[in-house]
């Protein structure tokens, strides 16, 4: 047997210096045979068998950090994190209302497993828009508590967003969602109800250059449109009568009757080719509901240039709140409080003693354009760690147990189409967003700057 006092550092490091392979582990042992069966050991046998078991356990283990090292991308990691990260994200994202992934243990949305048809509102809303004539804009929104966003928001509202989801088109879309398109009626696809015969040529790429009686609801709706039948391309239709620019194709013909793909290559034109697609509802797109977020061509990324800790939530009986970082774009980030001042204060090396106040309770001003009068030209305040598309709002404060939910907040936009309309301030919702507790990270974003006094 060898004798285990000759041992050296240099030799352990010779085993496990290929960590690519699985043999480190069997060179430690061939090089450290087994002990021999159990006998009355002297003193001095015993410490070299303890050394034996010593140098054995530190070259396995150094073996089995290599392998790990190698199968996680070549870089050294901290064993121990990685089953601490693992345990928390499964306790605490079985409590988030949407999918939830961790980013350094920060909780962010699982893009890849959210869609539209997830986001359920906590309570209910309406609101009324002004008197605006605007081909496919409706005179109110409404929502339920339950209801999915996919039900109640609009494209528009997420044309300034990072989402960008004008530029599918349903072809993709049902690529995404196993959708078939060829089962479709023509009003499963909203948007075609104020689309005229123009403006589908202008949409689709080589329509107007097919013939009338190739294409059933628009030979239909020229025949009820203009009273007569016409056999020539749909673009000198369009050149002999007038009308045809400004005929909406739901008000002549019944667009339950006839299938999607009757109208050629309507499903390979992006959403953004027809006129006011802002005015389409999410969940009257063929299968937009369902498409995760992560599949749009945009995926809005969370801003980490300030992140902090929930450091104490206080509910509503403070007052006089000076040192916010909460409030809206338009009013900036540092809306002060003076009553009803529900809180958490965030901890962090330059963050000390800053306070998000909670929307529940303070409203900021919020919105732009004709839209940014609606709700008061108020929204809860909050911040926008998650981007434009939403805002993230303190919401319940339940100081015993320490713990915060925070809501999602969208808004209303008219940006492009038949007039600028801007957007609404962020009110709609809430949604449920993401649960704290005292010490969890939470994201802050940018701007943010801390008022150093009253």
């Amino acid at each position: 047997m060898r004798n285990t006092e000759n041992i050296k550092i240099t030799e352990i490091t010779e085993i496990i210096a290929n960590p690519e392979t699985c043999t480190a582990i069997v060179l430690a042992e061939k090089q450290f045979p087994p002990l021999p069966k159990p006998q009355k050991l002297n003193y001095s046998q015993k410490f070299d068998n303890l050394k034996y078991l010593m140098a054995l356990g530190l070259a396995a283990g150094l073996a089995a950090h290599g392998l790990l090292s190698q199968f996680i991308g070549g870089s050294a990691i901290n064993i121990g994190s990685i089953f601490m990260e693992k345990a928390v994200a499964q306790t605490v994202s079985g409590k988030q209302p949407l999918n939830t992934k961790y980013d350094s243990s920060i909780p962010v949305p699982d893009w890849d497993n959210i869609t539209f048809k997830d986001m359920k509102f906590a309570e209910p809303g309406s609101v009324e828009f002004p008197n605006i004539k605007n081909p496919g804009m409706k005179e109110t929104r409404t929502w339920d508590a339950g209801q999915s966003l996919a039900d109640v928001m609009e494209l528009g509202d997420f044309e300034a967003a990072e989402f960008k989801i004008e530029e599918l088109t349903l072809k993709e879309i049902a690529q995404i969602t196993g959708t078939n398109v060829k089962s479709l009626k023509l009003d499963s696809f909203e948007l075609t109800d104020w689309q005229t015969i123009a403006d589908l040529t202008d949409a689709i790429p080589n329509l107007g250059d097919m013939l009338v009686n190739d294409v059933p609801p628009i030979n239909d709706a020229i025949q009820k449109i203009t009273g007569s039948s016409y056999s020539g391309t749909i673009s000198n239709a369009i050149a002999a009568f007038s009308e045809l620019e400004e005929a909406e194709l739901g008000k002549y013909i019944k667009l339950s009757d006839y299938k999607l793909t009757e109208i050629p290559g309507i499903e390979s034109a992006p959403l953004k080719n027809f006129y006011n697609w802002q005015n389409t509802t999410i969940g009257k797109v063929p299968g937009l509901a369902s498409v995760p977020f992560g599949e749009f061509p945009g995926v809005p990324q969370p801003d980490f240039s300030f992140v902090g800790k929930v450091d104490l939530p206080l509910r509503s009986v403070e007052a006089n709140r000076w040192k916010s970082i909460s409030g809206s774009y338009q009013e900036g980030f540092n809306v002060p409080c003076t009553k009803n001042c529900a809180h958490i204060e965030v901890a962090g090396s330059t963050l000390t003693g800053a306070q998000w106040i909670s929307g529940k309770f303070q409203k900021v001003k919020g919105g732009f354009g004709i839209l940014g009068k609606l709700n008061g030209g108020k929204e809860p305040t909050g911040r926008h760690p998650f981007g434009k598309a939403f805002k993230q709002v303190i919401w319940n404060i339940d100081e015993a147990s320490g713990s915060i939910t925070t809501a999602m907040f969208f808004r209303i936009c008219k940006r492009g189409g038949f007039i600028d309309l801007g957007c609404s301030p962020y009110f709609i919702g809430p949604v449920p967003f993401f649960t704290y507790k005292e010490m969890d990270s939470i994201i802050l974003g940018s701007p943010l700057n801390i008022p150093q006094k009253p």
